[in-house]
């Protein structure tokens, strides 16, 4: 059966998936030795991966949390990966394993896997957002990925928003920093009724609602498509996130736009394969 690997890099885990029609039909999981050296990092990648390569594997797709040159597979000061400055992955990768291998960053991966197998399947185009540690997103248009010059198209989360940027304000330091808990904990404290922990959710979904606005302005979107581990609490701020986005100074563009959540296991690990 043919098949593609998909690779989900972090600074915690690595994590390596074979896809064969659309699933993932087996799965690994290694602690990424991130302290490491540049070459130890990238042999311990290199390891992990040759154990799933068959005849039947038609490439490696790598998804990497930082900027990527997706042309040169060049991965650039990878996330919590300090020895990673610059890191030619590609051709490290190509030479160690013998076989077709592309790079993109995870949020790159994360809108392409919902384009081919989820939420966005029938988006002409769309943004995919993730919410976390970080603030990502990635651009599908035209039915493709698209990327930019330098694989920074759609970094929406880098683009200045209030005193700071929209990472700032939409990603987890902003319940610790702003009301000294976590997302986590506000999310626990709002679904037991906890009135202060919702206004925490009201104020994240306003954020969030001005940050959508700014992408209509800039793609205008059949829809947008949410993941990462804030994702989960997508009830708790999405009513305070739809007020703020109606008020959109162009009423037409809301009307049939799509907003969902992710819904996919492993999403990073099918668009990375879907790179190949």
């Amino acid at each position: 059966m043919k098949n593609k690997i998909g690779v989900d890099l972090g600074g915690t885990n690595m994590r390596v998936g074979v896809v064969a029609n659309g699933r993932i039909i087996e799965k690994e999981i290694i602690p990424c030795p991130a302290q490491a050296d540049k070459m130890t990092v990238v042999n311990k990648l290199a390891d992990l991966i040759a154990k799933y390569i068959t005849p039947e594997t038609e490439g490696v797709g790598v998804g990497v949390p930082t900027l990527v040159d997706s042309r040169t597979g060049t991965v650039y000061r990878a996330t919590n990966i300090p020895s990673w400055d610059e890191v030619p992955l590609r051709d490290l990768l190509t030479e160690r394993l013998g076989i077709k291998v592309e790079i993109n960053n995870d949020a790159n991966c994360f809108a392409l896997g919902e384009k081919q197998f989820g939420a966005g399947r029938d988006l002409d185009s769309m943004v995919g957002i993730t919410l976390g540690t970080g603030t990502g997103s990635g651009l599908i248009i035209g039915g493709k990925l698209y990327c930019g010059r330098n694989t920074g198209a759609g970094e929406i989360g880098e683009m200045p928003y209030r005193d700071h940027n929209f990472e700032y304000y939409c990603s987890s330091p902003f319940f610790v920093r702003e009301y000294g808990c976590t997302g986590a904990e506000a999310a626990k404290a709002a679904r037991a009724g906890d009135a202060r922990a919702q206004a925490i959710w009201d104020h994240f979904g306003r954020n969030v609602g001005c940050m959508l606005k700014a992408l209509l302005n800039a793609y205008d979107p059949d829809g947008f498509v949410f993941g990462g581990g804030i994702s989960s609490a997508f009830d708790l701020f999405e009513p305070a996130m739809m007020k703020e986005l109606s008020t959109f100074w162009y009423a037409p563009a809301l009307k049939g736009l799509v907003i969902a959540r992710s819904e996919l296991d492993d999403v990073a690990i099918l668009g990375a394969s879907a790179l190949v």
